[in-house]
């Protein structure tokens, strides 16, 4: 089992950034791909970012790239999501999680955090 505890999230307004945090217990993080996925109001989760166990590969969806930077400390047993640049379309719950693949892919990934909230105001 990996527990994880996601924190960081607040109220921005457009065009600032964020530094959302992830703090994993139970199991060697560093054996699991991690990823951050979100979920706005009426909408289905939707994956964001994903790094693979070293830290050397990282996915990121179309709509945060060059704006969202993921990152991992194994040695902390952290994973970080950087905002930058956030939009009002950014504003969703947002999630990390750890599985065995780098895939974007939520059902592959077997362990999930509580979710931390992200408010962009224009």
């Amino acid at each position: 089992q990996v527990q994880l505890v996601e924190s960081g999230g607040g109220l921005v307004q457009a065009g600032g950034s964020l530094r959302l945090s992830c703090a994993a217990s139970g199991r060697t993080f560093s054996r699991y791909a991690a990823g951050w996925f979100r979920q706005a109001p009426g909408k289905e989760r939707e994956f964001v970012a994903v790094i693979n166990r070293t830290g050397g590969s990282t996915v990121y969806a179309d709509s945060v790239k060059g704006r969202f930077t993921i990152s991992r400390d194994n040695a902390l047993n952290m994973l970080y999501l950087q905002m930058n640049s956030l939009k009002p379309e950014d504003t969703a719950v947002y999630y990390c999680a750890a599985g065995a693949t780098i895939a974007p892919v939520e059902s592959l990934f077997d362990y999930w955090g509580q979710g931390t909230q992200v408010t962009v105001s224009s």
